[in-house]
């Protein structure tokens, strides 16, 4: 996709309202410091339109991004981030889930996992939770720039397993690498295939 504009449309915190907008969403999750920001920059060609950090945990609020006037990439609060509260986490759950069942426009919800790493408990529960509500999450395996081409399969087996996903077929794995940008054009492949 040509990404001729785009910009920060929307923010919404644990005690605003959740717009009801025209342009299909897709929605983007994951564990703070797993790369959100740096995927959606990657993926509409700005280099710091989504804010990146080194302290894990800044995205506390749901980000609409417009794209060129077509459709929304929303940004979720990251999850799993020990130093914030659990009441602060509750709220962004409350506000995570009031959004996966509220929405009209969302058509995925991409679930970003660190390829390096086995699954989480937290990203098993968000995969779990993505699921409940309505929607096959596609999986984003981010930072696959730091493994090696032969460790990339026995990875993505190691995720799928780690989700609880018997066959290959069943779930959708895309390596990632902001710093590369491998794998950028197959996630705007299935974007455009979602939405058309």
């Amino acid at each position: 996709m040509v990404i001729k504009s785009v910009e920060l449309e929307i923010v919404c915190g644990p005690t605003s309202r959740l717009p009801e907008t025209k342009l299909p969403e897709i929605a983007f999750a994951g564990k703070s410091n797993v790369g959100k920001s740096s995927l959606i920059n990657a993926l509409i060609n700005r280099k710091s339109l989504a804010r990146t950090s080194s302290q894990p945990g800044k995205t506390q609020t749901i980000n609409f991004y417009n794209v060129n006037k077509e459709l929304y990439f929303v940004d979720l609060p990251g999850y799993g981030y020990a130093k914030v509260s659990k009441e602060e986490q509750a709220k962004w759950g409350v506000l995570i889930e009031k959004y996966l069942q509220t929405s009209k426009q969302l058509r995925a919800v991409f679930l970003l996992i660190d390829i390096r790493h086995e699954v989480k408990a937290h990203d098993k529960e968000m995969y779990d939770w993505i699921r409940y509500n309505g929607y096959e999450p596609v999986i984003i395996a981010t930072k696959a720039d730091k493994i090696s081409r032969n460790q990339l399969a026995k990875q993505m087996k190691v995720i799928r397993e780690g989700l609880g996903v018997a066959k290959a077929s069943d779930i959708t794995i895309l390596p990632f690498s902001a710093l590369t940008k491998q794998g950028r054009d197959e996630i705007w492949d299935t974007i455009t295939t979602i939405l058309s």
